[in-house]
């Protein structure tokens, strides 16, 4: 068996790796890279491999740095099963097709500056017919149930608690248990259950993207929030929170209808401005089997933590436009979560700059990117052209993350080897190079695994 690494190798994202076994072909994952210039040339470089040579695509789950290229594989040849979660399905419908709106508007906008200084336009990656016929190739595949692709391999997906849907990914094959762990959910997140623990692997291919830092616990969380919702009313500005449509999302919404409940903050405005999030919100609805048993509940009482008095979903631009002539303490949530593209560019064009807002970050933000740069201190960014400075607060809550933090990775791997099974050699992706050093010492020190940090294509036969 075979196991190559053509993403997320090294970095945060493009997750995709390929296994080989018995003369089958199956990629895990096939994540978009994200994080500027650079990134946004991976998105177009040649296949490490043929697409049409692929028998089997395994997606983790839908967020865009593990599914983004899938469109282009399929219109580039791939024509096999694509196998997930039925709620990754339902995610997908949505996701591919706005990141598709995305390439098209953006193809567009390059194309006119490219055709007057003479030169061609650009096609885009991919296109929403794309996205749509990708999605035709997807088969549901529900947690605990074995797969047998063939060829002596079965695959079997676990719960990953990290978005709804999320999947870890177990391989059988030769003879060999091999384990992706896909995104790895922080223990104690609300509406979806914790990540499963799996006791018995040969070979484990985890992330690592808070390797090298703990969380603050649940309530410092949404004491945190609360502060930041009374502090930014009290100056008088808005509260601006870039936020990942599928999970962070709803996960806010939980929270802001817990503290209005406790009348822990007054009621407001809280506008959730992005179509995507809207429609995922609804997907999650839909989805009540992935939920842990606090939200079951609230559900079976007929209480929906999506919708409580003062939330106001804004599906058309011209209901995003008229935030914008908004002032004094309204709340807005909107995506992109690392301000890399999206509405909102619009709404920190319209805040950054001023002194009274604030601008809330609630999950992590990858090298290269807007969120970053404004995270780590710059103090004029550019946005759609135009040069803004940063003068709003800035504040990071380190809590929302949805990835397990240092203490849950070691906790996820340390169950491995319970029945005698443990893992020969651990494979550390998915996290800046910092993180990865820091996880791989511990994991080999408190474990004894043998740990290896693949390069960008490294292949190993294990």
């Amino acid at each position: 068996m075979r196991i190559s690494f053509h993403g997320a190798a090294e970095t945060v994202t493009g997750s995709s790796h390929l296994v080989e076994s018995g003369g089958l072909r199956v990629l895990i994952d096939c994540g978009m890279h994200q994080g500027g210039h650079e990134a946004e040339e991976l998105n177009h470089s040649p296949w490490p491999y043929e697409p049409a040579s692929l028998d089997y695509l395994i997606l983790t789950h839908a967020h865009i740095d593990h599914s983004g290229l899938v469109p282009r594989l399929v219109k580039e040849g791939f024509r096999g099963p694509i196998l997930t979660t039925p709620a990754t399905i339902d995610l997908l419908g949505v996701m591919l097709a706005d990141s598709a709106h995305i390439q098209e508007m953006e193809s567009e906008w390059q194309s006119r500056k490219r055709q007057r200084a003479g030169l061609p336009p650009i096609e885009p990656l991919y296109t929403v017919a794309d996205a749509e016929r990708s999605l035709l190739q997807a088969r549901p595949l529900a947690y605990g149930t074995p797969a047998d692709l063939g060829h002596g391999v079965t695959v079997t997906l676990h719960d990953a608690g990290h978005i709804l849907g999320s999947a870890i990914v177990e391989l059988e094959a030769e003879g060999r248990r091999v384990v992706f762990s896909g995104d790895l959910g922080n223990r104690g997140t609300p509406i979806i259950r914790d990540p499963e623990r799996l006791t018995a692997a040969d070979v484990v291919v985890m992330e690592s993207t808070y390797g090298d830092r703990l969380h603050p616990g649940k309530e410092d969380r949404v004491r945190e929030l609360a502060e930041a919702i009374s502090g930014t009313r009290a100056h008088g500005g808005n509260l601006i929170i870039p936020s990942f449509a599928v999970g962070r999302t709803q996960e806010l919404l939980y929270d802001i209808n817990l503290l209005l409940e406790a009348r822990r903050i007054s009621p407001g405005r809280f506008f959730i401005d992005s179509p995507l999030a809207i429609s995922a919100t609804e997907i999650f609805r839909r989805h009540s089997e992935c939920f842990d048993d606090e939200a079951r509940k609230l559900f079976a009482d007929a209480e929906d933590p999506f919708h409580f008095p003062g939330v106001e979903y804004t599906r058309t631009a011209d209901e995003s436009k008229a935030i914008n002539n908004l002032s004094g303490g309204v709340i807005i949530l909107s995506a992109s979560g690392m301000c890399d593209a999206g509405r909102i560019l619009h709404h920190l064009k319209h805040n950054l700059w001023r002194p009274e807002a604030t601008i809330l970050f609630v999950g992590f933000q990858a090298q290269g990117t807007l969120g970053r740069r404004i995270l780590d201190g710059e103090k004029h960014v550019r946005i759609m052209g135009e040069d803004i400075a940063v003068k709003a607060h800035v504040v990071s809550i380190e809590a929302f993350s949805a990835h397990a933090d240092q203490a849950g990775l070691l906790d996820w791997i340390g169950a491995f080897g319970q029945n005698g099974r443990r893992p020969s050699r651990v494979f550390l992706v998915h996290g800046e190079p910092t993180s990865i050093t820091t996880l791989a010492g511990l994991v080999h020190d408190r474990l004894g695994y043998p740990v290896t940090a693949p390069q960008p294509h490294e292949g190993f036969e294990i």
